[in-house]
């Protein structure tokens, strides 16, 4: 093992000398790094050093954290503190950089993105490879190559001209002279009397490279500003036409700074409006409410099977229009609830073979839940779901367009993203609602790589989407986070605003990459704010939100209104219910009336075909008259009992049934008036018997015929009893929610952390315990010696009788090879029983799977 106080050599080696809780820290930020296990810290050191595991590292920085590696990958290699701080906070200092600086630094050791000691800092090499300057990728600090790097392929010639021209002694080699010019270019006196002389056009040439990008166009017989610039290396060529600002005179005129604008301190949400918590309470529980009645309405005009499912899945732009005009909403926000009812488990497709949408089993179950349960179902589901409904309508990476219901709308950043919106909400005064672009923007400081550089900035996109769909979930009351929104995000949130701490401005200049620098750059003014970081909580385990969506439950339940099981029937067959209906009236209204106007109270019309809606549905005449009797808080209108009677009257004196299909009725003037109406040609009917006409139309497309004529008609078995038809019959096989695609690997809990540092630290042991040398092994490569059979045997058996411990190599049945530290105890029958140092327990092995042993070398 490595002596703690030497300096760790690699990576490997600085994990090495952590203990069980910072390795355990690593895993749980990177948990890619454990999927699966490694067999020793070596193995994690280089997954820790992968492109893709440093590139998801990477993007769950913050800004300041993501602006110190930049920093350290444009410093050298290895870097001190002191030159880190220099870059950071420039030759003036920064207190709050140089306060913020040491927790950033920690962050970055903790990432494993950086190793060493203060006095030997050193950037993982993909990392720096990720963030340093090349002419493809420009450097995020808008720093060039070094001197060294710029003049790699000049001629010592050129070198010594720069030389002199700088006023500097030459030199015998080209090393030297490079060496000289970069000595110039970092003393700040010298380069301060350098830049005395040089022409004001050359000056404002260096003032529009200075904060990058570092790349410019020249032409072939440059002006005498760049002439002046070139002859002394302030610009340096790179290739026909093009020059770039080195990386030292870059940070003398930036004052030492690496960025334009360090963010040690995240941005402040700024609190837009102010309300009383009472008034955002009863304005969300108002919208939750809404939104329990619009899945509800959604879902019913489903009943009797919703849309067709397209062929390659979801909902066509049609059915989404449909849609959208039964719920009386655009069709964003129809999309968005047709989602969450889809994210919750209460409708799916329903597989059968003209596949179509409706209501799910589980439906049915949440009905019958109370009002405050029904809404946290909803609430939860959304707040945990990875399909995004605002990016229907879009484009996928095949230029198909996404669809409602259908595949590609998994965005597995959105959970993230609402949680911490909500977070972030939580974090103002009571009733206090945000400035949108204040929270965008503490979005952006806290994940800078997943904002407008990447994906079109679908973070901040998803940031604006959880606003406006909080709203009209009722998490929120005019935008502020009520009281059962703050409980749906767990108990442990803390209250209390952002403290601003300071601002100032700073001239920024802009330069096109590849512009011609004979052109003018704009400048303008960029504000830095510095801010007291907030706590922010991880989001809760399925266990922990279960127990939120219980208490907000809770506090939104006096919130709702109750259901009432009275109406007020009016003389124009109408009827009002001035608040939420219990569930047996309700849904004996919806069959008997039409839905005629929303709102805080509903309006109901009976109509001709109401009725006989409901008594297609079972109800007879005297049963919707005693209905309306015992529900009513005034007396049934004599309107309204005249229209029932008239319909029941004529209900069902026609009879239509399946022969291709055919009508039946007692009185055969009925039928003449049928044949004889120019309406039934479309139905080729055909008269049969006095009381029989046969039709070429299928019974349901007969019904409606009739039915449009103006008739009553109803079906019939082929026993000829009336059909009974509800229109809550048809729903799916039972089926489970869409589960969240999550963002990468979940993060382990924590018995996978110990068994997998476990694993890990048993595995390094067993590969870096010492090993007594031997000629096979030093003919090996000093790998684990390939031993006979009876070489293995003997080894064994002797170290049985000395109690010693022996390094061996091991196959498993599934063929895997590992190292292991063993204490042999018992050899017979084939097999050794041995303590495993390395599995920590006492384990039987087959010796003819031990492909080699070796003794352990002395401490």
């Amino acid at each position: 093992m490595s002596d703690p106080a030497t300096p760790p050599r690699s990576l490997a080696e600085a994990l090495r000398a952590r203990d069980d809780a910072s390795l355990a820290v690593l895993l749980r930020s990177r948990p890619d790094l454990i999927t699966p296990v490694p067999t020793d810290l070596t193995q994690l050191a280089t997954r820790a050093g992968t492109r893709a595991s440093v590139v998801r590292a990477l993007e769950r920085l913050d800004r300041f954290v993501l602006q110190t590696a930049e920093a350290l990958a444009v410093a050298g290699d290895p870097a001190a503190y002191d030159e880190l701080l220099g870059l950071m906070a420039g030759d003036e200092g920064d207190p709050a950089v140089a306060v913020a600086l040491p927790h950033a630094l920690a962050t970055l050791r903790e990432q494993a993105l950086v190793w060493g000691g203060d006095d030997l800092l050193r950037l993982v090499r993909t990392a720096r490879e990720l963030l340093a300057p090349s002419p493809q990728h420009p450097s995020p600090t808008g720093l060039g190559p070094t001197v060294q790097e710029a003049t790699a392929g000049m001629s010592p010639g050129r070198i010594q001209e720069l030389v002199a021209a700088a006023g500097l002694a030459s030199t015998h080699d080209a090393v030297s002279a490079v060496a000289s010019l970069t000595a110039l270019f970092t003393d700040r006196t010298r380069m301060a009397e350098l830049l005395a002389g040089a022409p004001e056009e050359s000056r404002e040439v260096l003032d529009r490279l200075v904060w990058g990008p570092p790349y410019g166009q020249v032409t072939a017989d440059p002006a005498a500003r760049l002439r002046w610039l070139l002859d002394r290396g302030l610009l340096l060529p790179t290739a026909p036409g093009t020059v770039v600002l080195p990386r030292e005179v870059a940070l003398h005129l930036r004052a030492g700074r690496a960025h334009r604008t360090t963010e040690p301190l995240p941005p402040s949400v700024q609190a837009a409006a102010t309300h009383r918590p009472q008034v955002v309470d009863a304005t969300a529980a108002g919208q939750a409410y809404t939104a329990l009645s619009t899945v509800e309405e959604l879902l019913k005009d489903w009943d009797e099977g919703g849309p067709t499912v397209l062929r390659a899945g979801g909902l066509s732009v049609r059915d989404l229009k449909r849609t959208a005009v039964a719920l009386d909403v655009p069709e964003p926000v129809a999309a968005f609830w047709v989602e969450l009812a889809y994210a919750a488990g209460l409708l799916a497709p329903d597989g059968e073979a003209d596949e179509r949408y409706a209501a799910t089993p589980a439906y049915d179950e949440w009905l019958e839940q109370p009002a405050a349960e029904r809404w946290a179902r909803l609430a939860e589901a959304w707040l945990t779901a990875t399909r995004t409904s605002g990016v229907v309508g879009g484009r996928d990476a095949k230029e198909r367009t996404l669809s409602a219901l259908g595949p590609g709308l998994d965005r597995s950043a959105a959970p993230e993203v609402r949680h911490r919106v909500l977070t972030l909400l939580a974090g103002l005064p009571e009733g206090a609602s945000p400035s949108a672009e204040s929270v965008l923007a503490r979005l952006r400081w806290e994940r800078p790589l997943r904002g407008p550089q990447r994906d079109d900035d679908l973070r901040s996109r998803l940031a604006g989407w959880t606003l406006t769909e909080a709203e009209m979930l009722g998490v929120t009351g005019r935008g502020a986070l009520s009281a059962h929104g703050r409980a749906l995000l767990g108990a442990h949130l803390t209250k209390g605003t952002d403290e601003a701490l300071s601002g100032d401005q700073l001239p920024a200049h802009h330069h096109t990459p590849g512009a011609p620098l004979d052109s003018a750059g704009p400048g303008d003014k960029l504000p830095v704010h510095h801010h007291r970081p907030a706590t922010e909580p991880a989001p809760l385990t399925p266990t922990e939100q279960a127990t939120a969506s219980a208490t907000a439950a809770r506090l939104l339940a006096p919130l709702l209104p109750e259901p009432l099981d009275q109406l007020l029937l009016q003389a124009d067959l109408t009827a009002v219910a001035p608040g939420p209906l219990r569930r047996p009236l309700a849904d004996t209204l919806g069959v008997l009336a039409d839905v005629e106007s929303k709102g805080g109270a509903t309006v109901y019309r009976f109509t001709p075909a109401s009725v006989r809606r409901a008594l297609d549905a079972g109800r007879a005449a005297s049963d919707l008259h005693a209905f309306l009797a015992e529900h009513s808080r005034t007396p049934v209108p004599q309107p309204l009992t005249y229209l029932i009677d008239d319909v029941a009257r004529r209900h069902g004196h026609l009879r239509v049934g399946a022969a291709s299909a055919y009508v039946r009725c007692d009185d055969d003037a009925m039928l003449n008036e049928i044949l004889a109406d120019k309406r039934a040609a479309g139905l080729r009917l055909r008269r049969l018997a006095p009381t029989v006409l046969a039709a070429q139309a299928d019974p349901a497309a007969l019904l409606e015929g009739l039915r449009a004529m103006g008739f009553a008609p109803a079906a019939e078995s082929a026993e000829g009893d009336v059909l009974i038809t509800r229109a809550d019959a048809h729903r799916t096989p039972p089926r489970t929610a869409p589960a969240p695609v999550p963002d990468g690997p979940p993060t382990p809990d924590a018995t996978l952390l110990a068994a997998a540092i476990r694993a890990i630290r048993a595995g390094d042991l067993a590969s870096t315990t010492p090993r007594k040398t031997d000629p096979t092994a030093e003919a090996n490569g000093g790998a684990l010696p390939r031993t006979s059979s009876a070489e293995t045997l003997a080894t064994m058996q002797a170290a049985v009788l000395t109690g010693e411990a022996l390094w061996i190599g091991y196959v498993n049945a599934e063929g895997a090879a590992s190292q292991r530290v063993i204490a042999p105890v018992r050899v017979e029958g084939g097999f050794v029983t041995a303590y495993d140092h390395t599995a920590d327990e006492v384990r039987t092995y087959p010796l003819h799977r031990i492909t080699g042993v070796a003794e352990l070398a002395d401490d």
